[in-house]
Order: structure tokens, then C-alpha cells, then sequence
């Protein structure tokens, strides 16, 4: 009897999360679906399949490429995701290891204002911190990725810091003892163990700034194009219509890096947000 109810139970979990699954999914389908139609068809019947006049092949791809400058603004977000992304692991993991091993007030308070910082929300902040980047010179692609460290440090650091605790100190005691310097011990001993949690943020980070509009668009303004600026300017005509048909096909092309990226690494989130969070 009660391996029947477990069986039963086990069943009605898996059909929740089909479902669920299946609610994540089915717009994803749409996009890639529409994106073969004419834009005519793509608000008319959204849920049919590209066949016949509905179809127009590749020329949505083709005029979105042409149109919205796709290839160059593609290079700008690779550059600002992976700078951005890099940027905030290093600065960060070594960040959460001084507050863990330097206990005292100024280290705790530094912690306490990191944990804060995840709270606050962006639209309470944008505008001042747009006055400040302009004044600062930061609007260029090379300060954006340092604005994105300051609104992506909170989070990795409280992760961070909560699987350092669990690092035994006697290993870093070892490393001393060998001779090690701090930046040695950190970089050969340390930084190799938060690998499952750096891989867990590195993920997170990398598609909250590959798929951000605002920050970009406050920052850099429409003459230095992130992928998500490029195609909404892009596919805007005249009098507010929208050529949805090119926009369903860019839409496709900026997320598949992020899919694959996703796919190839999401092994290591549940591990990471566990071992980050268990000690925090």
C-alpha cells in the first residue's frame, strides 16, 4: 500500500513538472515558429504552423540581419557578457574569501552592505547611476562592464562567501606553510574549490547581462547597440508598426548562445546554489 501511494505520488510530481515545463517551453516554440512567418500571419495566427503563404522561409533572418546591425551589436554583448561575467567572478570570490577569513567589524559591515545591495531595485537607482556613468565617462563599452560588476556583486558574494565557510582553513595553512603568498594560496588553492559555485553565478550573470535591455540602454544609448537594443530600435518602422515577423527571427538568434551556454553548464546550479547557500 504504501509503495503504491509512493508510485502515485512520484506520478503527480512528474505530470506538475511536464506541465510546468511545457509552460516554459511552448513560448520559446512560438517564437521559433513565427519567426518563418510573414508579419501579416505572425499577429493573425500566431499558433500555426509556417506552411504555405504563411511561410517566407529565411527572409525574416535576412532582413533582420540587414536591418538591425545584428552581427556587430552580437560581438559588443559577447564582449560586455564575458568581460562582465569574468569581471564579477574574480573581483567577487576574492571579496567573499577576505570577509570570511578577516573576521571583524568592518569585514562583517562590508557583508551586511553586499547582502543590501541585492535588495534594492534597479529603478530606485537608474537614474542617479546613469548622472554618475555619464559624468565618470563610464558610457562606453568598457565602463559598462565595471557598472555591471557594482549590480552583480551582491549576489555573488553572499554565494560566495557562504561556500567559503566551509573550506577547511587548514589547507590555506598548508599553502602558507609551503610558501604560498595570499594571492597564491587563493589562486592555486582556493579559487580551484569554488569551481560548482562560480560556474552557478558565472550562469546567472551571463543571462541576466546577455538578455538585459535597460542597463545598456541607459549607459550606452542607441549608437553602441547591446543585441536586446539592436532589435527593438531595429524592428520599430515608421508610426510604431513593428515588423514582428524579423523580430520573432532575432529574438531566435540572441537566445541560442544563451540555450547553449545554459545546456552546457546546467549541471552545476543546483550544486552551486546549494553549497552557496547551506553555510550562508
Amino acid at each position: 500500500m504504501i509503495e503504491r501511494h509512493k508510485n502515485l505520488y512520484t506520478s503527480i510530481i512528474f505530470g506538475l513538472l511536464c506541465v510546468l515545463a511545457a509552460l516554459f517551453l511552448v513560448p520559446i516554440a512560438l517564437v521559433f515558429i513565427n519567426s518563418f512567418k510573414s508579419r501579416l500571419y505572425v499577429s493573425s495566427a500566431p499558433f500555426a504552423l509556417p506552411f504555405g503563404e504563411m511561410g517566407v522561409g529565411l527572409e525574416n533572418y535576412i532582413n533582420g540581419l540587414t536591418a538591425s546591425g545584428f552581427l556587430l551589436s552580437f560581438c559588443r554583448s559577447v564582449f560586455i557578457s564575458v568581460a562582465g561575467v569574468l569581471l564579477i567572478i574574480v573581483c567577487t570570490s576574492m571579496t567573499a574569501w577576505y570577509i570570511v577569513r578577516v573576521k571583524g567589524k568592518l569585514t562583517q559591515g562590508l557583508y551586511y552592505l553586499f547582502v543590501f545591495s541585492m535588495i534594492v531595485p534597479f529603478q530606485m537607482v537608474m537614474y542617479t547611476m546613469a548622472f554618475v556613468v555619464n559624468r565618470m565617462h563610464f558610457d562606453n563599452v568598457i565602463g559598462i562592464v565595471f557598472v555591471y560588476l557594482g549590480f552583480g556583486a551582491g549576489l555573488a558574494v553572499f554565494m560566495f562567501t557562504g561556500f567559503i565557510k566551509s573550506v577547511p582553513l587548514e589547507i590555506e595553512e598548508a599553502a602558507s606553510i609551503d610558501g604560498c603568498n595570499p594571492l597564491q594560496t587563493f589562486f592555486i588553492v582556493v579559487f580551484p574549490m569554488l569551481k560548482s559555485t562560480a560556474i552557478t553565478i558565472s550562469i546567472l550573470n551571463a543571462m541576466w547581462i546577455w538578455n538585459d535591455y535597460l542597463l545598456p540602454y541607459l549607459v550606452l544609448g542607441t549608437q553602441k547597440k547591446t543585441v536586446p537594443v539592436a532589435i527593438q530600435l531595429a524592428m520599430q518602422g515608421a508610426y510604431g508598426a513593428t515588423d514582428y515577423g524579423g523580430f520573432m527571427a532575432m529574438l531566435v538568434l540572441a537566445i541560442i548562445p544563451i540555450i547553449i551556454f545554459y545546456i552546457a553548464s546546467q549541471k552545476y546550479i543546483i550544486k552551486g546554489v546549494i553549497a552557496g547557500a547551506v553555510k550562508g
